[in-house]
């Protein structure tokens, strides 16, 4: 992880220590929660079209802002909780994509490419 994630990492390891909540965070249940908090930001965005989710109102934009926010903790809590690294995680995937997806044969393509 980054600096800002690890301390990020770090902050929420010790939100959940002072509250001795370490054994309800385990990686089942952290994973439950995240899918939560991504069916609230997907809720905040459910109905609209695509360019009002482009051109949010602010208190839409504020409401998707906490529920990411929220998303990104519990992101960052499960790694942590499992010892990924994300941001390596996330780079090995992007290679992968790169590997999968030539310019030359999927630009404007949204056909899957074969593992």
């Amino acid at each position: 992880m980054t600096s800002d994630l690890e301390g990020l990492a770090e902050r929420l390891r010790e939100f959940a220590r002072v509250r001795d909540w370490e054994r309800f965070h385990t990686p089942k249940n952290l994973a439950m929660a995240l899918a939560g908090e991504a069916g609230e930001l997907l809720a905040e965005l459910q109905w609209l079209t695509p360019e009002e989710t482009a051109q949010l109102d602010p208190e839409t934009h504020d409401r998707v802002r906490r529920e990411l926010g929220d998303v990104t903790n519990y992101l960052v809590r499960l790694a942590d909780a499992l010892g990924v690294d994300i941001i390596a995680a996330a780079h090995e995937k992007l290679d992968d994509g790169e590997r999968r997806y030539d310019p030359a044969t999927h630009r404007g393509s949204a056909r899957k490419a074969p593992r």
